[in-house]
């Protein structure tokens, strides 16, 4: 079946926090694995009406990011889960915020993010649709 016991496929919002200037994207640790990096993500709740207003929640819950989503990126399907990235262009970050005891942030350029999410398939593709990456 592939939905992990759902009828549907899980619906994931991805938000990109991205500094333009500097190049830079905020990668965060896993919360069930410390030793790994992702990008701020998490399930749409019908409270959120849009998607991108869930990107940019799970951005302020996960990272204690604050900003304005600048781009759709893309939309991937697996078996159990769809994925819907969003560019987050970061304003502030807060100082505490919901997951901080849970999580560290930290800010990377893109080849660095890359290499820390790797290891999950589907944020690897988002970033690599983002407007950080390289061009061919």
């Amino acid at each position: 079946m592939g939905t992990k016991g759902r009828e549907v496929p899980r619906v994931v919002c991805c938000a990109i926090p991205l500094a333009s200037t500097s190049g830079k994207v905020l990668v965060i640790t896993s919360r069930k694995r410390q030793d790994l990096w992702v990008l701020p993500k998490g399930g749409w709740e019908l409270s959120d009406v849009t998607l991108e207003r869930a990107a940019s929640r799970e951005a302020l819950e996960e990272a204690g990011v604050r900003g304005n989503i600048t781009r759709y990126v893309t939309t991937i399907n697996s078996p159990s889960t769809t994925y819907h990235f969003y560019e987050l262009e970061v304003t502030t970050l807060d100082k505490d915020w919901l997951e901080s005891r849970e999580r560290k942030r930290e800010w990377v350029d893109y080849a660095e993010a890359m290499k820390r999410v790797a290891w999950k398939n589907e944020l690897a593709q988002g970033l690599m649709l983002s407007t950080l990456a390289p061009r061919r």
